[in-house]
């Protein structure tokens, strides 16, 4: 027999065992994992479907079909704009660059007494690495040799965009099948355990995703929608940009925050149009925080703002992308842990110094070997 602490040990090992593969495999993994998570997204609609009467590959390759559609239609109704937008963008390129120059630079040399406008000189720039040109010869090469590898990358990027809506197909086809060989590859003693944590987590992932993804794009329209009819001109970039961050809180706002300020200060030059785009993100920010995240997410998670920021910087310092893609599910994941940590330590000997603990709603059954009888002075008998 197998004691408990073996166990343990044992489970341990396996779990670290797979976070080395994982870290490891990182760049190859990516497509798997982007793959595993859209097809864990679309099975619930495959089961829908299985459950009036359509055959999996028939319900598969509806859902498949209503994924590409949706991916195209946003495709074709978003690059265009995009497309103007970063034309505009390229135009204004000039404009932005006098006023950083000739506006923003001495305006930070003056508050803070430091002069650093030569370093934004192009001409002043262009001498310095004429006079140190071995040092530049050098970190040239470097450069060269790092846009090699990022070929190789883009590469790399190319042949994983490929092989995502590949995976995806076989992932959501064989999803069922996967994860009832995972169930049977559990350990009996602890498959019950599993089996209510991955659906406990599963209901949080499920609820946070769908409901995120909803907040993003409506921040997204929200901002772009309020920034345009103010009269940015990068309008769509400034709100595309602040909903994609915006997972990561006050990341998009305080983003999206200076990019519009900039662009109104540049377009418009006066602060009548730096106080309006204050007001459009205070306004979309209190639509957030009490409309959009407590209806579409609500507290899904129960993470603190400062934890998720920790979960995003950390697990994207550690395994790259892949890391940024996974941190919020693990961070999910980790949470439905440790509530049943604490629900396993609270009912423990430990916890309770070896007293009974009561939960609300169970009574206590004691047993006592001698009754105490009271005279309440009335004369009679108590029963």
């Amino acid at each position: 027999m197998v004691n408990t602490h073996t166990r343990a040990w044992q489970m341990l090992a396996i779990g670290v065992v797979i976070c080395v593969l994982i870290w490891l495999l990182g760049p190859v993994l990516t497509p798997f994992i982007v793959a595993a998570l859209l097809a864990w997204l679309g099975d619930p609609l495959v089961d829908r479907l299985e459950a009036v009467g359509r055959s999996r590959t028939t319900s598969v390759v509806i859902v498949y079909t209503l994924m590409i559609l949706i991916l195209v239609l946003i495709v074709l109704l978003l690059v265009p704009l995009l497309e103007r937008e970063i034309v505009r963008l390229v135009q204004s390129w000039p404009r932005y660059q006098a006023w950083f120059v000739d506006v923003a630079v001495p305006w930070v040399e003056d508050r803070l007494n430091l002069e650093f406008s030569d370093y934004v000189d192009p001409t002043y720039l262009f001498e310095l690495v004429q006079s140190h040109w071995q040092q530049a010869g050098g970190v040239a090469a470097t450069i060269l040799g790092t846009v090699s590898r990022s070929g190789m990358a883009v590469v790399l990027w190319a042949v994983n965009l490929v092989l995502i809506p590949i995976v995806t197909f076989y992932f959501l086809r064989d999803w069922d099948v996967m994860v009832a060989r995972v169930r049977e590859m559990l350990p009996r003693s602890i498959e019950p355990t599993v089996v209510r944590l991955a659906r406990e987590s599963d209901a949080v992932l499920g609820g946070f995703i769908r409901g995120q993804v909803a907040v993003m794009f409506a921040l997204g329209a929200l901002y772009a929608i309020g920034l345009w009819l103010i009269g940015i001109d990068m309008a769509l970039i400034i709100g595309v940009v602040t909903g994609l961050t915006s997972f990561v809180p006050y990341l998009g706002a305080t983003l999206g925050l200076v990019m519009g300020a900039v662009a109104a200060l540049v377009q418009h030059g006066d602060w009548t149009h730096l106080l309006l785009v204050g007001v459009v993100y205070t306004v979309v920010q209190l639509a957030e925080s009490y409309v959009l995240t407590p209806r579409l997410v609500g507290d899904r998670i129960g993470l603190h703002p400062v934890a998720v920021i920790f979960a995003v910087m950390a697990f994207g310092q550690l395994f790259g992308f892949i890391g940024v893609l996974v941190a919020l599910p693990v961070a999910a994941v980790t949470m439905v842990l440790l509530r049943f940590g604490y629900e396993r330590y609270t009912a423990s000997e430990l916890y309770g110094g070896g007293m009974l603990i009561r939960r609300p709603g169970e009574v206590d059954v004691v047993e006592a070997d001698t009754v105490i009888v009271v005279d309440k002075g009335d004369g009679k008998t108590p029963d």
